[in-house]
Formats: C-alpha cells, sequence, structure tokens
C-alpha cells in the first residue's frame, strides 16, 4: 500500500474511508491498510505513554464492517507484542472515558464513521490525555507508511465497558438530583438510529425511573433500516418529531451512530437541535456561572448571541470542525477565561467538567437533570429559552467546486465578497467572524446575514443564511447569487433554486 493511498485516510483528527464497495466507490479502508495502522498506533502510543507494550482497548458501533476492523486491530496489536481488549459494541465517549477509569488501558481505538452512509468506516483514537490532534494522526499514518513496527506476542481478550459508562451517568444524575429516580413519571422517547446508542434507554433512562416506551431504532442494525443516525438529518429529526407526539413524551433524544452527538425534541415535537440545543445548555450553565464564556462554531445565529449575553455570558465564535471549538475553549480557560462550553450546530458538545470530551450522552443527561429540577416548581426545559430570538427564515446552500484547485478558488471567492461587503454600504462585515466571510445585510436588503465558507474537507462552499423577516432570505440569496453566478469554476445551480 502506497504512503499516498495511507495519507488519503485521513479525515482530519480521524482515518475514514469505504469498507463496503459500491459501484464507483471501492474500498479504500483495506485489511492491509487497518493491520498498517493498528500496528503504527502501537508503535505511536508506545511513544507517548512510555510504556514499551501500552495496552489498547478496541470498540466499535454498530456497523456491518467494524467486528472485522475490531479484529483486525486487536491482531495488529497482538502482533506487535502488546495487549489488545475487544470491548464490543462501545460509544466513541465510551472509549475515552475508560481511560479514565480501572479498566486499565493505556489507549484506545474506536471503529467509526460517524453518521456517514454504511458503505464507510473509520477510526478514532485516545490517549488518557484526551483525544488526537490532526498532526497525531498524520505521525501515526506516517508511522505506517514506513513500516518500522515493533514485534511480538500479545494477547487479546475481550472486555465490555459501556455498562459502567452508562452507570457513571446515573450515578451523575442521582447525586445531583438527591432521588433514585428523579425521571418517575417522564416519558421520554430515544431514537439511535439503529447505531450504538440504543443503551442510554435501558441502561440510564430506566434505572432513573423514566418510561421509554415509544423509544424507536434502539436495536444495532448496520444496514439503518430505519434512516440515517444524524440528528442533523431532515428525515431522522421528522422521525422522532413524530414519536414524540405520537407517545405523548416529555422529551425526545436521538443520538448519531457513535454517540459523540445527540439532538432533543420537545413534547410538542418541535426540534431542539443547532441554535436552540447550544441555548438550553448555555443557559444551565450560565445559571451556574455568570461571566462564562460560551465558543460555538461559525454559523451560530445573533439571536443566539444575544440570548448568551442576556443570559450573562460571553458568546465566542470560532472555526468550524468540534477540535477547533474544543481547543479554543481550552485556550480561553488557559487565560483564566472561564469556559465550560465548546458546541457545534452540529449537536457536538464539549463540557469542561468532563474532559472537554464531544459527549451526546453526557449532553442531554445535563439537560435531564434540569429536566428533573424544573419539574419540581412547576416548570419545563423550554421555560429556559423561551427568550430565545430566533430567525424567521434560516437556510444552507451548498455549492459545488468544478476545479480541482477548489482551495485556491475558495480563497480568491471569499475576499472577493469580502471586499464587495466593505464596497456596498448595505452591507457590513460581521465584527466576529472567524473562517470564510460573514455578511450583514441592512432591513432594506434583507435584514439578516450570511456566511460563505470552505467546507473542512469536501469542494463545496457551504452558504448559511438568515433573515429576521419574512421574505428577506430570498433578497439575501439574491444578492449573493449576482455576486457567485459568474465564476465558471462554480455551479450555483443549488442557488439559483433557492431563489
Amino acid at each position: 500500500m502506497t504512503k499516498q493511498e495511507l495519507f488519503n485516510l485521513r479525515n482530519g483528527t480521524d482515518v475514514r474511508g469505504t469498507a463496503i464497495a459500491a459501484q464507483n466507490d471501492p474500498v479504500t479502508l483495506t485489511d492491509e491498510a487497518v493491520g498498517l495502522i493498528g500496528k503504527a498506533f502501537f508503535v505511536w502510543a508506545a511513544q507517548k505513554t512510555e510504556k514499551k507494550s501500552p495496552k489498547i482497548a478496541i470498540g466499535f458501533d454498530s456497523r456491518l464492517s467494524s467486528p472485522h476492523i475490531a479484529s483486525l486491530l486487536a491482531e495488529a496489536v497482538s502482533l506487535s507484542g502488546g495487549d489488545a481488549v475487544l470491548t464490543g459494541l462501545s460509544s466513541t465517549p465510551s472509549m475515552f472515558m475508560l481511560l479514565q477509569s480501572d479498566f486499565g488501558a493505556d489507549a484506545s481505538i474506536m471503529v467509526t464513521a460517524s453518521h456517514l452512509p454504511y458503505r464507510k468506516n473509520g477510526l478514532k483514537f485516545f490517549l488518557k490525555s484526551g483525544g488526537l490532534e490532526g498532526n497525531d494522526v498524520q505521525e501515526v499514518l506516517q508511522i505506517a507508511a514506513e513500516g518500522n513496527f515493533a514485534q511480538g506476542k500479545g494477547t487479546i481478550s475481550k472486555k465490555s465497558y459501556l455498562n459502567e459508562y452508562a452507570e457513571g451517568l446515573v450515578n451523575m444524575v442521582r447525586k445531583q438530583c438527591g432521588e433514585e429516580k428523579p425521571l418517575s413519571g417522564k416519558r421520554i422517547v430515544v431514537d439511535a438510529g439503529n447505531g450504538a446508542g440504543g443503551f442510554y434507554a435501558d441502561l440510564v433512562l430506566k434505572p432513573l425511573g423514566a418510561d421509554t416506551s415509544g423509544s424507536q431504532f434502539l436495536e444495532p442494525d448496520g444496514n439503518f433500516p430505519g434512516h440515517i443516525p444524524n440528528p442533523e438529518n431532515e428525515e431522522a429529526m421528522q422521525s422522532v418529531c413524530k414519536a414524540v407526539v405520537k407517545n405523548k413524551a416529555d422529551l425526545g433524544i436521538i443520538f448519531d451512530t457513535d454517540v459523540d452527538r445527540a439532538g432533543a425534541v420537545s413534547p410538542d415535537g418541535e426540534e431542539i437541535n443547532r441554535n436552540r440545543l447550544i441555548a438550553l445548555i448555555s443557559a444551565i450553565l450560565l445559571e451556574e456561572q455568570k461571566g462564562a464564556y460560551i465558543v460555538t462554531d461559525s454559523v451560530t445565529s445573533d439571536g443566539l448571541a444575544a440570548f448568551i449575553a442576556k443570559k450573562g455570558g460571553v458568546h465566542r465564535r470560532f472555526k468550524r470542525g468540534y477540535k477547533n471549538v474544543i481547543n479554543e475553549s481550552k485556550r480561553l480557560n488557559a487565560e483564566g477565561k472561564y469556559s465550560p462550553l465548546a458546541i457545534e450546530t452540529s449537536g457536538h458538545a464539549a463540557l469542561k467538567e468532563n474532559y472537554f470530551l464531544d459527549d451526546g450522552a453526557y449532553l442531554v443527561t445535563k439537560l435531564l437533570i434540569s429536566l428533573a429540577r424544573l419539574t419540581k416548581e412547576g416548570k419545563n426545559l423550554l421555560d429556559l429559552i423561551k427568550d430565545l430570538p430566533e430567525p424567521k427564515e434560516a437556510t444552507e446552500v451548498r455549492l459545488k467546486f468544478e476545479t480541482p484547485d477548489f482551495k485556491a478558488a475558495g480563497k480568491d471567492v471569499i475576499s472577493d465578497l469580502t471586499v464587495t461587503a466593505i464596497e456596498k454600504p448595505y452591507l457590513s462585515l460581521a465584527p466576529d467572524n472567524c473562517e470564510g466571510v460573514r455578511i450583514n445585510f441592512d432591513k432594506s436588503h434583507g435584514n439578516g446575514w450570511a456566511l460563505v465558507r470552505m467546507s473542512l474537507h469536501e469542494p463545496i462552499l457551504p452558504i448559511n443564511a438568515e433573515s429576521n423577516e419574512q421574505g428577506g432570505l430570498k433578497k439575501i440569496l439574491n444578492e449573493l447569487y449576482k455576486n457567485l453566478k459568474n465564476y465558471p469554476f462554480l455551479n450555483t445551480e443549488n442557488l439559483k433554486k433557492s431563489l
């Protein structure tokens, strides 16, 4: 396998590729690649932990290819002289948390490709200090390409950790609520999308007294027959919203495949997602400490910024990518600026109190603690965000580049739009912009804003836009279309269709 083929598998801080072949989509996460990466991670982990033979735990989500990939990784570790522990069906957060326990592992690998189609799969890596950064993954792939591996005869064993992980969440709720079953009388619907999150209903909610009838797609199934396990997917959200209304639930919860992201649904079937979810957890944390810095990704609304300020917080927009917002929150804390939360509109949420681990189950557990407390006061969760200003209209439009040099082309587009925003009197640049170009439109030209940026990994130019008036979005998008339609390397059909 070539060095370039290995390096092509890197996806930010993960490794991802095609594990099951389809037409025009050959297998790239091959058995050879998995074996090489497993041996390379063992060498890298030995260096970082300063242990000759680190013990490595290996877990996986419900994807069809996951058990096979996990077994290949375990074999690679054992052939390197290390001890591999197969944890079976696991969530990504649990694979980090076991390193904080007496489980006995020194590092871990999670086999998952998050919300991607069933054919895809990937690897996420952890040390006790946290998940690997992009440059760490690059180092692992470099070792894999060079082939200088350790040799020996280690062991392969099996030991689950998911029950202990769930028990930790249960104990947290009981401790903070002061009751054995603080969710008694509450019906909570869980939608796991046939991913790894089905455990939450039986191992967390039921011990706390909740009625979980009406929950759906709890059984792990790598074909994902219910819907894509993704809180950002419209079909998935509609499905859980309908289930909440049908079952007269007090709350709905939806997880992605590996449970590092989550969304919620109110009793009336309305999504508590994106800006609303950020506002909700922000309100909870700002009740605990005013003046805290809330770090979000760049596409959050102006209404959310106003809401956080009203609650006594400081809103910090930052670059998209869950590692980016986490690292920014860590940086603020290092400067002495208390920042308890780093969160993306995608549902990735990392709390300082929880090792800055992006953990969907921990996030919704924090919501449940507030639900239990508010119920005693005759209130509900939505009371916390009843004064959240929400836009009248919002959308995301994704434009595809039709040039191999899309990064340079995108840079030119964003530069040109920046000049346009400066020159036109009815436009202005957002003062807290941190990626792409965020443009404010005055009341006569859309009464809102638009963010034009580059996708993190794809040849795509996403446009996020919001307006505070009906019909304003069309004005904003039309202005952008006039500026973007003349670039020969940019397909603007999706933007034209939205007008």
